[in-house]
């Protein structure tokens, strides 16, 4: 199912987002890092299918929750308070700012950024896959 806006058509929505100034014993710890990335999945909307998490020595987690909307990434640099994400969703029915959002409170991050991608365009006229690069959606700090 596409995503239409703004007179655009495409797959999905790819956010990147950057999480500063963040708790180091949250970013530290394996299983808050999964189960929060797991409910942000379903606070967007998404359906989870399958999740993988792993504990880095001596410091850093990182993850992915694929779900039937695509996924949702993670690594954690602990020791600088700093977490990058991935959440890709496609279709209407997840929105991955939610996700965003709701990952910004749980790191109790002090400073966040998101860059909004539109990914998988298709061609107005003929709903076919256009043969270029991603679009820039929305850049946005916090």
């Amino acid at each position: 199912m596409e995503i239409q806006q703004n007179g655009d058509t495409y797959l999905g929505r790819h956010v990147l987002a950057e999480f500063f100034e963040c708790d180091p014993n949250i970013l530290n710890n394996r299983d808050k890092i999964e189960n929060y990335m797991v409910d942000a999945a379903i606070e967007c909307g998404a359906t989870v299918v399958q999740k993988c998490f792993h504990m880095f020595n001596p410091y850093g987690v990182s993850g992915v929750v694929i779900i039937a909307e695509s996924h949702l990434a993670v690594h954690t640099w602990p020791e600088l308070g700093y977490a990058a994400v991935d959440l890709f969703t496609c279709g209407q029915k997840c929105d991955p700012k939610i996700a965003y959002e709701f990952l910004k409170k749980k790191f109790n991050s002090k400073k966040a950024f998101f860059t909004q991608l539109k990914r998988g365009i298709l061609n107005e006229e003929t709903k076919e896959l256009s043969e270029k690069a991603f679009e820039l959606s929305e850049q946005y700090e916090s």
